[in-house]
């Protein structure tokens, strides 16, 4: 490349605003064209692609790759911070590999997440749901809980753990706070200490997990992935990033799914209200709710290996490619009132799991989680609505992800709950309800 090269100044794709909302600003980078110079909050600059045919295409670029080794020297002082020797185990999972490699590793897993499998567990994951529900002050009369602590963040694990055939006491042990592995802060930030605990906590967890497979193997999926790498299919680091990945991105984009998706339908009285009378509209609302606000706002990094035109902009070697899932689903060009929740929207050609080789292989299990999770919220909870402003609720500050920590709400006919059984929420006051 040339030396008189000079990048266009950054857009900051971060801050309060911008994770409560980052809507107008991807409209506006529509606008302006479809690719974008953006800096990250650890300092890294990447590309961003924001709209929808640009997106379509530069997720079958067979030019853009995924395997870190591509980044260049500008790109690793920033963006590779997880410490040794995580991140040489915990980083060679499906994301960031590509064919052939991707190609045997992704086989090892879909078998574990077809349709038809997924179809057949059904009824289980229905009554995991109801469980969860059971457990909430007053089910079914008046209430109010944290959807987030009582149900979004217990219900997709339970369902992996299912999936996956993680064992009970594998699921009594497993820590949420190790989900924010996947949220990384620099060597001299505060957190630093805590992020490292985290991952050293969770790669015990990992071996101990793998030990405990190799004495006791069955027929499910984290048995055959230890197989796997006993008969040299798979090396040992390549095990544990993909078990890594299952249990983290297997989890928490649903669990974030569920809080957008329910923040997007407690905004819409109305449509709330339609969706609970009318729970056969649900596979196809659960769509739109995708479309709308995708839990995965952006995708993970790709690379040039050479110096690329990517439409009409010039992209150096092993500078990142990122694809923002999120802007791209909210293209008027391809969706008509692309803003506008319609619930009946079909065709809905959404990229909300991806494109290509490396479609979320989970897409179906995450499409049955929320059909169930939302027809039993809705229809165990009448009068579903939140419990404090929304101008209370704090978005995760996850770099790729969208959703909150917490979503306090209540149920039931409003005023009428007695006093004394009024915001049981940690942290929600009274006045609030």
């Amino acid at each position: 490349m040339s030396a008189a090269y000079a990048a266009p100044e950054p857009v900051e794709l971060y801050g309060t605003e911008y994770k409560r909302d980052p809507y107008p600003l991807y409209a506006e980078l529509r606008a302006r064209g479809p690719v974008h110079r953006v800096r990250f909050p650890s300092g890294v600059c990447a590309w961003l692609v924001t709209g929808y045919e640009a997106a379509h295409q530069a997720l079958t670029d067979p030019r853009l790759g995924k395997h870190h080794s591509r980044g260049n020297a500008a790109w690793r002082a920033r963006a590779s911070i997880m410490p040794e020797p995580q991140h040489s185990q915990l980083q060679v999972h499906l994301l960031h590999q590509d064919p052939p490699k991707h190609t045997a590793m992704r086989r090892l897993i879909t078998e574990a997440f077809t349709p038809q499998r997924v179809e057949r567990l059904r009824p289980r994951f229905q009554e995991m749901a109801d469980a969860l529900l059971d457990a909430l002050p007053h089910p079914g009369r008046t209430g109010h809980a944290d959807l987030v602590d009582a149900f979004a963040a217990r219900f997709p694990f339970q369902v992996l753990a299912e999936v996956i055939g993680l064992p009970e006491e594998f699921g009594d042990r497993f820590d949420r706070d190790w989900g924010k592995v996947v949220q990384p802060v620099g060597p001299e930030d505060p957190g630093r200490p805590a992020y490292e605990a985290r991952l050293r906590g969770l790669q015990g967890y990992i071996a101990d997990l793998v030990a405990h497979k190799r004495r006791e193997r069955g027929e499910d999926l984290l048995s055959r992935l230890v197989t796997a790498r006993d008969e040299g299919h798979l090396r040992p680091e390549e095990l544990d990033s993909m078990i890594f990945q299952l249990l983290v991105a297997g989890q928490e984009p649903v669990t974030n799914q569920i809080t957008t998706a329910l923040v997007t339908l407690l905004r819409r009285p109305e449509q709330l209200a339609r969706l609970a009378d009318r729970p056969e509209l649900l596979p196809r609302a659960v769509e739109e709710l995708l479309r709308h606000d995708s839990a995965f706002e952006l995708t993970t990094w790709r690379f040039f290996a050479e110096d690329a035109d990517l439409h009409g902009t010039r992209i150096p070697a092993g500078d990142s490619v990122i694809v923002s899932l999120c802007a791209a689903n909210r293209d008027p060009r391809q969706f008509p009132d692309a803003d506008t929740l319609d619930l009946d929207r079909s065709p809905n050609p959404h990229l909300a799991f991806g494109h290509g080789i490396h479609f979320c292989p989970g897409a179906a299990l995450a499409r049955v989680e929320l059909q169930v999770a939302l027809g039993t919220l809705l229809r165990r909870l009448p009068g579903l609505r939140m419990a404090v402003p929304e101008s209370e609720l704090h978005w995760i500050p996850a770099v790729l992800a969208r959703g909150i920590d917490r979503l306090p709400v209540a149920y039931g006919p409003a005023g009428d709950e007695p006093a004394a059984s009024r915001c049981p929420v940690a942290h929600v006051p009274d006045a609030a309800c």
